[in-house]
């Protein structure tokens, strides 16, 4: 949720899936990823998206993501070591991203009426089941194995606009350290009444009330050391760099990590100090820890020089073969194959009076019905009846196939599709 060199693998699989075909069984239940869930009013996971479960883009061999994520976990590897020279970092990126509620929000400490909850945000199975929304939802589960030190990577799913840079799944790299007294406290000539917390504290900008203030500023200097050093590698040694502070649910203090990239600044990271709760609700009583998470797309968009993030899922051989090299560090600048013009349609329609309408309810239906296809939805205009008051929406869709030019006749059998499930699924009255 954090709003993207020779070690060798150290990478540990649990609750492995099987990228099996799935379908639906019954009315009522529906099989993802070789398990069967029920279904209920919560349910609204597409079929668009369910034939993106077991992809797995971060992991398929030479593809640019899974370049950025080898890049990344070599980096960690280097950073963080043993006395005997093995990296201490163990690689979680194969776990199932069928979540819990309780996963992926409680756990976190999200409120319950945090608007990332919402149906217009989320891919739901059913009340209790989602699609993860974030690496960080494996993170309590993870801790209360006895892990202290962890990369989990994954694909993530999120109703989203439709545009060069969304997309409704996109992958994530999250990270957690816990550190005891000694290790925090590791390059301290004199220890003597040094602590990790204390009572009757207040909290503040600075820390939680729990935490004392020489021990967080020690975590929060190796957390942003680690990622400058990340930026860095990732940008070059030059690159400009400046953190802003943020706020999330699970972190405080928390802090935002921008780079100054083809003029402008570019946020490429979330971060901070772990909320002591999660940690105590997973018996991990002594321990300090920081996180965070980042994009895998963003990072490869402007590495690469990739224009439209649909490329990732292209299955060309134009796009991919520019990507096959074995040293993930090779400075490659993605050269389009061709440019395939696009096809423009207009659609209006009022929106239902007495029921509620979101605008990502509608950017997911026009992908699940178009796919691929499409690659921009635009609201271009707002209109509301002076004598009625109802409100009308006009979008524009541009479609695009990256592959192929696309004909008139398909774009106009598509979008005629669209309206007419729009108006049955949404309530809408077509204009």
């Amino acid at each position: 949720m954090y709003t993207n060199f020779g070690y060798p693998r150290f990478r540990i699989l649990l609750n492995r899936t099987l990228s099996t075909v799935t379908q639906t069984e019954t009315s009522n239940d529906i099989i993802l990823l070789g398990h069967k869930y029920p279904t209920d009013k919560w349910t609204n996971i597409t079929q668009n998206i369910i034939c993106k479960l077991g992809k797995n883009l971060h992991i398929t061999p030479y593809h640019p993501l899974s370049h950025i994520r080898q890049r990344i976990v070599n980096y960690i590897y280097m950073q963080f070591y043993n006395r005997i020279g093995n990296p201490i970092f163990s690689v979680y990126d194969n776990l199932s991203p069928i979540v819990t509620v309780a996963q992926n929000f409680d756990s976190l400490l999200v409120p319950k009426d945090h608007p990332s909850r919402k149906k217009t945000d989320c891919y739901y199975i059913n009340q209790d089941t989602l699609l993860r929304a974030h690496m960080t939802a494996h993170q309590t589960e993870l801790i209360s194995m006895g892990l202290n030190n962890f990369l989990v990577i994954g694909d993530v799913y999120r109703k989203d606009e439709i545009d060069s840079m969304h997309y409704p799944v996109f992958h994530q790299v999250d990270a957690v350290r816990l550190c005891t007294i000694d290790e925090v406290f590791q390059n301290v000539n004199n220890t003597d009444g040094l602590r990790l917390f204390e009572h009757r504290g207040i909290e503040s900008n600075e820390k939680q009330a729990c935490h004392t203030l020489e021990s967080v500023k020690v975590m929060e200097h190796e957390l942003k050391n680690t990622l400058t050093g990340l930026a860095q590698t990732l940008f070059g040694s030059e690159v400009q760099y400046r953190w802003t502070e943020q706020y999330f649910p699970f972190t405080h203090p928390s802090w935002e990590l921008e780079v100054y990239y083809k003029d402008r600044w570019l946020e490429i990271l979330g971060c901070g100090i772990i909320r002591q709760e999660i940690l105590q609700r997973t018996g991990t009583e002594e321990r300090i820890g920081w996180a965070f998470g980042l994009g895998l797309e963003r990072l490869a968009m402007c590495l690469y020089d990739i224009t439209n993030i649909r490329l990732f899922w292209s299955k060309d051989t134009g796009f991919l073969n520019q990507f096959k090299v074995e040293d993930p560090n090779v400075t490659i600048k993605y050269k389009p194959i061709s440019i395939y013009p696009q096809c423009k349609n207009d659609i209006s329609f009022w929106l239902p009076e007495d029921r509620h309408y979101s605008s990502n309810d509608f950017y997911d239906l026009v992908r699940d019905i178009g796919g691929d296809r499409i690659e921009q939805v635009i609201l271009k205009d707002e209109f509301t009846d002076p004598k009625t008051k109802r409100l009308s929406h006009c979008y524009s869709i541009t479609y695009r196939d990256m592959e192929r030019t696309l004909t008139k006749r398909e774009v106009n059998n598509v979008h005629k599709q669209i309206g007419n499930i729009a108006a049955e699924k949404l309530h809408v009255k077509v204009r």
